[in-house]
C-alpha cells in the first residue's frame, strides 16, 4: 500500500513540474512611451480598468501577429479576457500622446521580467481609423513601421527604440507595439492612443 501511495505522490509531483514547465513566459512588460492603455490604467489616469490596473505588464497573448495572435477586437488585451477593458474603445476617449507625422520618436518599454526576444514591432492605424471601435487588423497597416530584431538576446529592464512616426495620418490614431518572445509561443501587446 505504501509503495502505491509513494508512486502516486511521485507521479503527481512530476505532473506538477511538467505543467509548470509549459506555462507562460516569466517575462512581462508594457510601453510607457507613448503611454499605453495599461499604463494609463495602472497610474490611475483612467478608472474602471479591472485587473489590468495591478498588472500592466501582463498583456500576454499568442505570438505571430498579424497572421496569428489575438483575434480582431481583442488585440489591445492580447486576446486575454481578464484585461478586456483595454479593448473597450471608451467612445474614443482614451488619453492620447501628442505626436507629429515624420518626427523621430523614442519608443520605450518597461520590462518587469526579461526574456529571450525575437523582436519588437510597431504598427500604426490607417488613415480613416475610427477610435470609437475596438481595434481590428483592418484598422492597422499590418506592415510594421519599425521592427527591432533581437535574435534571441535578453533585453535590459528598460528598452528604447528610435523610429520615425509615419506620414499621412491626422487626428486620433493608435500605435500597437508587440514584444515577441523567442522561446515561448507568446508575445506581449501594448496599445497606445496618439493624437496627430
Amino acid at each position: 500500500m505504501r509503495k502505491k501511495i509513494s508512486a502516486a505522490i511521485i507521479g503527481l509531483c512530476l505532473g506538477g513540474v511538467s505543467l509548470l514547465g509549459t506555462g507562460s513566459a516569466s517575462s512581462h512588460g508594457y510601453t510607457d512611451s507613448p503611454t499605453s492603455r495599461q499604463e494609463f490604467c495602472a497610474n490611475g489616469t483612467v478608472q474602471d480598468c479591472g485587473e489590468i490596473q495591478w498588472e500592466p505588464q501582463s498583456v500576454e497573448g499568442p505570438k505571430g501577429f498579424p497572421s496569428h495572435g489575438p483575434s480582431d477586437g481583442t488585440i489591445c488585451a492580447g486576446g486575454n479576457s481578464r484585461f478586456a477593458e483595454l479593448d473597450d474603445p471608451r467612445g474614443g476617449q482614451w488619453p492620447a500622446t501628442q505626436v507629429t507625422a515624420g518626427q523621430t520618436y523614442t519608443f520605450q518599454w518597461r520590462l518587469t521580467a526579461r526574456h529571450a526576444t525575437t523582436d519588437f514591432t510597431y504598427y500604426l492605424t490607417k488613415p480613416g481609423y475610427d477610435p470609437s471601435r475596438p481595434l481590428t487588423r483592418d484598422d492597422l497597416d499590418t506592415t510594421p513601421f519599425l521592427t527591432v530584431p533581437y535574435g534571441g538576446r535578453v533585453p535590459d529592464a528598460t528598452v528604447t527604440h528610435q523610429g520615425t512616426i509615419p506620414e499621412g495620418r491626422s487626428g486620433k490614431q493608435l500605435i500597437l507595439a508587440v514584444w515577441t518572445i523567442a522561446d515561448t509561443g507568446n508575445a506581449f501587446y501594448a496599445c497606445s492612443d496618439v493624437q496627430f
